[in-house]
């Protein structure tokens, strides 16, 4: 008789160290998810304001007003635009006939 109570008082604290082990890993399988959950809200709200930025910096206007200052671009117009024609004796093959 004394030999069954041994083994099942083994048995009771190899169950118990079990459970306590378990419910460690378990505790802390929690708290690495509700870290990441944490971390995937931030990211989320980092991402949206990245958005928001990013329509506010493509505005027309923006772009146009960092072409005139970066870049020194300026407007077309007729005063500053050149022409080029080609010669005529350059456009006569084009029509595909030999003379």
């Amino acid at each position: 008789m004394t030999r069954l109570n041994v083994f099942l008082l083994l048995v009771l604290l190899a169950s118990s160290l079990y459970l306590v082990r378990v419910s460690y890993e378990s505790r802390r399988l929690f708290a690495e998810l509700d870290k990441a959950q944490n971390e995937e809200r931030a990211l989320d709200t980092d991402s949206e304001r990245l958005k928001t930025e990013l329509r506010s910096q493509a505005t027309p206007l923006r772009v146009e007003r960092t072409a005139r200052e970066r870049l020194a671009m300026r407007a077309a117009t007729p005063a500053v635009t050149q022409y080029v024609a080609l010669p005529a004796a350059a456009s006569a093959p084009a029509s595909g006939a030999n003379p």
